[in-house]
């Protein structure tokens, strides 16, 4: 299997309410809206999110980031005004756990804390 991309997908009950709250986690807009009910992010060509309005699936979703290092992460996340969980301790590389509106699970991971 050749896999060139893979799309992330998150259910939520209230697109434009959402959108906002990712605005903050990205720290920018989505790149495109290609069809209603759906934004996505794009961060490189292989990486992107898609939120999509489905309110019968919302608070099903986990995301997981990789970022390098955590803790920058986390500051900014708490300066957008967002809810990040402590800086966890996993075995070899750290995580940290928030919710969306949704309850969605967004995890960040990452290899150093600082």
């Amino acid at each position: 299997m050749g896999i060139e991309t893979i799309f992330a997908h998150v259910s939520c009950s209230n697109l434009e309410a959402s959108t906002r709250w990712y605005e903050k986690l990205f720290g920018k807009a989505p790149a495109r809206r290609p069809m209603a009910g759906l934004v996505e992010w794009q961060f490189t060509e292989s990486a992107e999110v898609q939120l999509f309005e489905d309110k019968d699936r919302a608070g099903t979703s986990t995301l997981t980031i990789g970022v390098l290092p955590l803790e920058p992460e986390r500051k900014r996340l708490a300066d957008a005004g967002l809810k990040p969980g402590p800086v966890e301790d996993a075995k070899d590389f750290y995580i940290m756990r928030m919710r969306d509106p949704d309850d969605n699970l967004v995890v960040f991971a990452s290899a150093k804390r600082n």
